[in-house]
C-alpha cells in the first residue's frame, strides 16, 4: 500500500493507494473525511535505512494496516512484513527478545506516494515535535550525537535512531585486507570534545574546519569523546569506507559516576549482556564497525570478573552481526580492579586482550617495554593486535610526538608492533589554521616511512575528483557555485598520496589538494615543482596506488590544466587480475602503460562528449584515452611530467580536476529514475527577513525528502526547489534553484524562505551519476507541496 500523508494536513479528500495482494498490485480508493482524524501514532514503513516515518495518521494508517493483514493473512497466514538483515538475521536485538509490538508494526511503505501529486500543509507554528538530540532546535538540521548515561544507552530502539546519521557507504574492499596486515596503524580522533563541525550529517559551512584525508596509510579510525557512548558521525563513517578504513565508536567509563555505571551494569550476566547487546545494534544499525573498550575507573573485585566475560560475548557478538568488526580494549583497569595503566601488555592485564580483538597501550612506554612484549608468551601469535599508544600532544613522559611523532613509530616499528596514533588533530588545534593542509600534509609525510600503504579495491568505474571533503567554495563540471567555506568530509573522494620530493640538483616534486580551483566539490591536486636544468628525463609523480580491475577496451579521462612549457601524460601500471587476489600481491611484477590520446574525432570522444551534453571545459584540458587490455588490473596512476625546450631550471604546475576510468561498454546514462518521493515532517518557522529593508519575518520550509535511486550509480544528489504558484497569480513560476546536495536518499530542507501563503512550491531531485552525465530531467523526483494558513 502506497500513499504519501504524513499529517492531516496532507490528506486529500479521497486517495488513491495500491495494495500488494498476493503478488498482484490492486488498486483502491478511499474516501477521506478530516473529521475524524485525532491523535497520531507512531507506525513503521520500510525505508533504504529500516527507520520509521513519524506523525503517520493514526485512523488512516491503522485502517491501511488491517486492511494490508487481512490481505496478507489469506495467503497462508505468512508475515512478510519483518523486515530481515542482509545475512538472513533479524535486523532487531542482538542476543535478546525481540518486542513483540516492534516485530507486528507495519513495515512495508505505506507511507512511499503514487505518481507526482501535491501534499497539503496547513501552516501551523509549534514547537518542532522532531528529537532535539537529533535534529538542532533551531533549524530542525540533522545532527550526530553520543549518549551520556547507561539509562541513555539501556533505552536505545533502533526505531527512535538517527536515520541520518545512518552511513551511506559500506566498507569498500582494500588490500591487504586487515586481518592479513602485520602492521597496522590506528587513528584515534580526539578533538575538543567531539561532534564540532563534523556534526552536521548534511554538512556545514566552515571557513577553516578540521578534516583527515591520508586515508591509504591508516587502518582503523576510532572517533573519541569522553562521553559514556560516542557514535561516529556518518560524515567519518562514509569517508572513512570509501578507503576500506575500519570505523570504531567509543564506549568509555571514567571517575565517580563511571565507577558506578560500572558497578550497575557489569554485575551480572543479564546486565552485561544487555549493555553488550545495545552496543552491537547501535553498530550494526548506524553502519560502523565496532567499539573502543576504554574503563578508566576502579572495578570491585565482581565487576572485574565480569569484565572479560562482557568483552567476550560483545566480541562474539559483533562478529555474527557485523562483517571485519573489532572490539579493542584501553591498557587501563588491571585483572584485580585497580585502575594501573600498564603501558604495555603483560600478565596483570592479558586477561582482557584475551577477550577481544586487541589491545591499545597507553602512552608513557619505553623501549624496554616494546622488548619486553617482543618475548612475552600472551603476545605470540598476535603481535599485530597490540596498538601501542602514541599521544600526538606529547603529554607526560612520552617518546616523540608533535612532528616528533615519527621517532616513537620508528621505536614501534622496529619492535614490528601495530601502532595508535592519538590526536593527531593537534596540527589543527595548535598550529595555524590557515597553515592546516601545510601542517597536516608535513606531519603525515614525516610519519610515511613508518606507514604501509594499502589498496582500495574498486570496480569500474574508478573516478575521483581528489576531493577532500572542504573548501573555500564548491564547485560543479568546473564551475564555482557556491562562494563560501564548506565542510562535509561525505563529499570526500579517493585520496591520492600526498608526498614532496628532492629531486637531484635542488629539483623537486609535491602534490597536494588545492582549493583555488576544482572540477568538483572542493578542491584539486596540485602538482607542482621544480625541473632542474640536468633532469633530462620526464619527472614521475605517482598519484594513487590502487587495485582495479579493468574491462578489455576501458576509456580514461584526465581533466587537467597545466602550465607553460611542459608536456603532461598519464603513467598507468598494470598487472595480471589474477594475480592480486594473492596474499603478497604487493610484490607482483607491473607493466607501464601510457594511453596515447584520442582524437577529437574519434567516436569514442564523440560518444562521450554527447553523453556529458558537450565538454564545456572552461579553461581545463579534457583528455580522452582507450586501454585495450585482456585479464589486467590497474595498480598505479602517476603522471609523466616532461620539460618542453631546451634544458633549464623549470618551475611547474599542473591541476589535476579530475580523473574517471569508464569500462567503453557501458557507456550510456542509466534508464533508472527517481521514485517514491515523499515529504514528510514538516516543520514551519518565522525568521529575519532576506533583504536589510525586509520589516516582516520571512516564512522558512523545513522538511525531509525520501526518494528511491541506486546508490551504486550516483555521486551525489542535488536537490532543488522553485515556487509554482503564490498569493498572486499574475507572478509567473519561478526558476529551479539549488537548496543542496544529499550523498544518500535522505535530505532535510531547512530554513527555506518561501512567499507568503497561500502558495505551492515543488521540490526536486536530480541524480549525478559517477559517470558524469547529465540525467534527462525526465528521469529526476519531483513533489509538490500547497500550503495555507491556519485561520483557527
Amino acid at each position: 500500500m502506497y500513499f504519501c500523508s504524513k499529517s492531516y494536513n496532507d490528506m486529500p479528500n479521497t486517495l488513491c493507494a495500491t495494495l500488494n495482494y498476493r503478488g498482484k498490485k490492486k488498486r483502491i480508493t478511499l474516501l477521506l473525511w478530516r473529521t475524524c482524524v485525532g491523535s497520531c501514532c507512531d507506525r513503521r514503513c520500510s525505508n533504504p535505512f529500516g527507520f520509521p516515518f513519524l506523525r503517520t495518521v493514526c485512523f488512516l494508517n491503522g485502517f491501511l494496516l488491517k486492511f494490508n493483514e487481512m490481505a496478507l493473512n489469506a495467503d497462508g497466514n505468512k508475515n512478510p512484513l519483518r523486515r530481515r538483515r542482509e545475512d538472513g538475521e533479524d535486523n532487531d536485538n542482538a542476543g535478546v527478545k525481540r518486542d513483540r509490538t516492534e516485530a507486528s508494526r507495519l513495515e512495508s511503505c505505506l507511507d512511499q506516494p503514487l505518481g507526482t501529486g501535491s501534499i497539503h500543509e496547513v501552516i501551523k507554528y509549534v514547537p518542532s515535535p522532531l528529537p532535539a538530540k537529533h535534529y538542532d532546535p533551531d533549524t530542525t538540521e540533522p545532527i550526530s550525537c553520543g549518549l551520556q548515561t547507561l539509562e541513555e544507552l539501556l533505552s536505545w530502539k533502533r526505531s527512535e535512531a538517527n536515520p541520518f546519521n545512518v552511513a551511506a557507504v559500506p566498507l569498500a574492499p582494500r588490500e591487504p585486507p586487515l586481518a592479513s596486515c602485520p602492521l597496522r596503524t590506528l587513528v584515534s580522533h580526539d578533538m575538543m570534545g567531539g561532534y564540532l563541525d563534523d556534526r552536521f550529517v548534511q554538512g556545514t559551512i566552515a571557513e577553516a574546519p578540521y578534516s583527515f584525508y591520508h586515508w591509504q596509510y591508516i587502518d582503523i579510525f576510532n572517533y573519541f569523546a569522553h562521553k559514556l557512548v560516542t557514535i561516529p558521525p556518518a560524515v567519518w563513517t562514509n569517508a572513512a569506507h570509501k578507503h576500506g578504513v575500519v570505523v570504531l565508536g567509543t564506549f568509555i567509563t571514567e571517575w565517580t559516576d563511571g565507577a558506578a555505571m560500572c558497578e550497575a551494569f557489569l554485575k551480572d550476566e543479564e546486565s552485561y549482556r544487555a549493555v553488550a547487546d545495545k552496543l552491537v545494534q547501535i553498530s550494526h544499525c548506524y553502519g560502523f564497525d565496532g567499539w573502543l573498550i576504554n574503563i578508566e575507573n576502579a572495578l570491585s573485585a565482581v565487576a572485574v570478573k565480569n569484565t572479560p566475560l562482557f568483552l567476550r560475548y560483545m566480541t562474539d557478538q559483533m562478529h555474527e552481526r557485523v562483517s571485519g568488526s573489532l572490539v579493542l580494549w584501553y591498557d587501563s583497569v588491571v585483572e584485580d580492579g585497580q585502575l594501573l595503566w600498564q603501558n604495555e601488555l603483560n600478565q596483570s592485564n592479558r586477561i582482557f586482550f584475551d577477550a577481544c580483538d586487541g589491545f591499545f597501550t597507553n602512552y608513557n612506554w619505553t623501549e624496554q617495554s616494546l622488548e619486553w612484549m617482543t618475548d612475552y608468551s600472551g603476545v605470540q601469535g598476535r603481535q599485530a593486535d597490540i596498538y601501542i599508544g602514541v599521544d600526538v600532544f606529547a603529554r607526560g613522559k612520552v617518546v616523540g610526538g608533535m612532528f616528533e611523532t615519527n621517532k616513537a613509530l620508528e621505536m614501534i616499528r622496529k619492535h614490528n608492533f601495530s601502532t595508535a596514533i592519538f590526536a593527531p588533530g593537534w596540527v589543527y588545534e595548535t598550529q595555524d589554521k590557515s597553515e592546516f593542509r601545510m601542517n597536516q600534509d608535513k606531519f603525515w609525510a614525516l610519519l610515511s616511512d613508518y606507514l604501509y600503504i594499502h589498496r582500495p579495491v574498486s570496480p569500474l568505474p574508478f573516478i575521483s575528483s581528489f576531493c577532500q571533503g572542504f573548501g573555500k567554495a564548491f564547485h560543479y563540471r568546473g564551475q564555482r557555485e557556491a562562494e563560501r567555506g564548506w565542510f562535509n568530509l561525505t563529499a570526500q573522494e579517493i585520496q591520492p598520496l600526498y608526498y614532496h620530493t628532492e629531486l637531484e640538483d635542488r629539483g623537486w616534486l609535491r602534490s597536494r589538494g588545492c582549493p583555488e580551483d576544482a572540477w568538483n566539490g572542493g578542491c584539486s591536486l596540485l602538482l607542482d615543482g621544480l625541473i632542474p636544468a640536468t633532469h633530462t628525463a620526464p619527472v614521475c609523480a605517482k598519484v594513487f596506488s590502487l587495485n582495479v580491475p579493468l574491462a578489455s577496451k576501458t576509456l580514461v579521462i584526465l581533466i587537467y590544466k597545466p602550465s607553460a612549457g611542459i608536456t603532461v601524460s598519464l603513467e598507468l601500471k598494470t598487472t595480471d587480475a589474477s594475480l592480486c587476489t594473492h596474499i603478497n600481491a604487493r610484490d607482483v611484477n607491473l607493466t607501464s602503460v601510457s594511453p596515447a590520446a584520442l582524437d577529437e574525432g574519434h567516436q569514442l570522444v564523440s560518444q562521450y562528449a554527447q553523453l556529458c551534453g558537450g565538454l564545456n571545459p572552461g579553461g581545463w584540458t579534457v583528455r580522452c584515452s582507450q586501454l585495450e587490455l585482456c585479464g589486467c588490473a590497474l595498480r598505479e596512476v602517476g603522471f609523466s611530467i616532461q620539460r618542453d625546450g631546451e634544458p633549464q631550471d623549470t618551475s611547474f604546475s599542473c591541476r589535476v580536476g579530475e580523473i574517471m576510468l569508464l569500462d567503453v561498454d557501458s557507456l550510456q546514462v542509466p534508464p533508472e529514475r527517481v521514485q517514491g518521493m515523499c515529504i514528510y515532517d514538516v516543520v514551519w518557522l518565522r525568521g529575519a527577513g532576506t533583504s536589510p529593508q525586509s520589516t516582516s519575518p520571512c516564512l522558512h520550509l523545513n522538511a525531509t525528502l525520501q526518494w528511491d535511486y541506486p546508490t551504486k550509480l550516483v555521486r551525489h544528489f542535488r536537490v532543488y526547489w522553485r515556487r509554482l504558484r503564490g498569493p498572486d497569480p499574475r507572478i509567473p513560476p519561478g526558476q529551479l534553484v539549488l537548496v543542496g546536495r544529499a550523498y544518500s536518499h535522505l535530505f532535510r530542507v531547512t530554513e527555506l524562505a518561501v512567499a507568503e501563503p497561500p502558495g505551492l512550491l515543488e521540490l526536486v531531485v536530480e541524480p549525478v551519476i559517477r559517470k558524469g552525465f547529465p540525467v534527462p530531467e525526465s528521469h529526476w523526483g519531483r513533489r509538490s507541496l500547497s500550503y495555507t494558513e491556519d485561520l483557527t
